[in-house]
């Protein structure tokens, strides 16, 4: 979705012109035959609401369009005006108009406003239709693009800094839309190459020879059934003072999960495509970062595989060693997200030293059945660190509620035969995942862990969303950026 800024002397020519509402304050000037629409419709300007009506402005017949954007000054405004500019793109995505005009003359919105409006717009209206082949034309996106007219000062700036943030959040969604034949470790690392080229990000890639020289032997594990090769990508910026210690994004990468020998039920299976949901939060919020040259060092590591069922597949039971040198018994070998986040943990750890590492992970369904699909959970060792991820997530809107960790929960996974295990009793599943990751954090260092397993994929439109990939993730990591490591 492009957009243009208007300068005052510039009429557009789109058919369809949207006005911003404040609760129960029509437009000035606006028709008495819009007005009294609006008011038999009982449009009353709340955040979402839209009224369509039709007018006859400069000689011609024009949709005009009224979107709510909730009371001013309320606390929650900035979601609303995303809401606002998302209704509007859903609305007209299959209009079969190109453009729309939003008209903000008398709105009073700031820059910051305007661009929240216009990031709505622009994350609702992305859509994947690469595989649909026999789309009807009126069922076929046809807005391309949004002219606005009567915007701040400064607004067209602000959008900017919001476009790559869009960007970001568009990339991380189409990984995650992909099905499992399309997006493989290998090709998940292909479309990065692609798509981070020139940005400034420097990639890295270890090979399965790599990872058995580190002894990342969890993580090939997992991978062992496959006839994909495991990679680990790792992707770093460094806009931020030079040797400062970088903040470590790690993202759980299973492009495809059967759950192994340990075979999932067939029904849903296929929704296991968004098991790489976590390294597809990571991708994208890497390239928002330099899109929008972050001033901060951040480093994300992706630890990718597929888990298979063959012949040479791990087997409940078995016995792995992690690049830490912790050994651990495989119970199941669907509690597989765990193993390839523990040895891409210690990686990070010890290649990077950051100063505080985040992982992202689509890891246990119990998370689901804990907050359904409106917070990802959110684990930490550091109250300041989980503190601030809570902030991050109320402003972004990718909400994250706090799960505890203790000694009761890590003893349920300790194993007779070995370390630990790869997972504990029935209940607290999500818990007991977590402290088994917890065991790999070394020296105290501050560490959250987001089981995002309800978030990244959605059965039915969101407010800025279609159904499908939500993005989510992205916004909360980004926002945690500028608010803690940009000043």
């Amino acid at each position: 979705m492009q957009v243009r800024f208007l300068d005052d002397s510039t009429s557009g020519e789109a058919r369809i012109v949207a006005h911003l509402v404040n609760q129960n304050a029509l437009p000035a000037g606006l028709e008495p035959v819009l007005a009294e629409g609006a008011a038999m419709s009982r449009f009353a300007g709340k955040a979402g609401q839209v009224f369509e009506g039709f007018a006859e402005r400069g000689g011609k017949v024009v949709r005009v369009a009224l979107a709510g954007i909730g009371a001013a000054g309320a606390e929650d405004r900035k979601a609303s005006l995303e809401q606002a500019g998302a209704a509007l793109a859903a609305k007209y995505l299959a209009s079969g108009e190109e453009e729309m005009l939003i008209d903000l003359t008398g709105a009073g919105l700031s820059a910051s406003e305007v661009a929240a409006v216009l990031l709505g717009a622009r994350l609702r209206a992305w859509r994947h239709d690469a595989y649909r082949t026999k789309l009807s034309d009126e069922k076929k996106p046809s807005l391309k693009s949004i002219a606005v007219k009567g915007a701040v000062a400064g607004s067209d700036a602000a959008w900017q800094v919001e476009a790559a943030l869009a960007e970001g959040v568009e990339f991380t969604k189409l990984l995650v839309a992909e099905p499992g034949n399309a997006i493989y470790p290998e090709s998940f690392v292909a479309r990065c190459e692609e798509k981070m080229q020139g940005t400034g990000l420097a990639l890295r890639v270890l090979h399965p020879d790599d990872m058995r020289r580190l002894g990342m032997g969890a993580l090939l594990g997992v991978a062992q059934g496959s006839a994909r090769e495991a990679r680990v990508l790792v992707i770093e910026w460094q806009g931020g003072a030079k040797g400062e210690r970088p903040l470590a994004l790690v993202g759980k990468g299973v492009t495809f999960d059967t759950g192994g020998i340990s075979l999932k039920p067939p029904a849903g299976m296929e929704d296991m495509k968004w098991d790489m949901g976590g390294a597809g939060v990571v991708a994208g919020t890497m390239l928002a970062l330099a899109r929008r040259g972050a001033k901060a060092n951040v480093v994300g590591l992706c630890g990718l595989v597929e888990n298979m069922p063959d012949g040479n597949a791990q087997r409940p039971g078995d016995v792995v060693t992690s690049m830490s040198g912790q050994t651990i018994e495989v119970i199941n070998t669907d509690a597989e997200g765990r193993l390839v986040l523990c040895d891409v943990l210690t990686f990070a750890q010890r290649g990077f030293n950051p100063s505080a590492i985040i992982d992202l992970a689509t890891l246990t369904g119990a998370m689901i059945v804990s907050l359904g699909h409106e917070y990802g959970g959110m684990f930490a060792n550091d109250e300041a660190l989980a503190a601030k991820i809570d902030k991050a997530g109320k402003a972004s809107g990718d909400k994250v509620w706090r799960f505890p960790l203790g000694k009761a929960y890590d003893k349920l996974i300790d194993s007779a035969i070995a370390d630990m295990k790869n997972m504990g009793a029935r209940y607290g599943g999500s818990i007991t995942a977590a402290q088994f990751l917890q065991r790999f954090i070394e020296d105290g260092r501050p560490w959250a862990h987001l089981d995002i397993a309800g978030m990244v994929w959605a059965d039915k439109p969101g407010a800025t969303w279609d159904k499908g990939a939500t993005g989510y993730g992205v916004r909360l990591m980004d926002t945690f950026v500028r608010d803690n490591l940009e000043g």
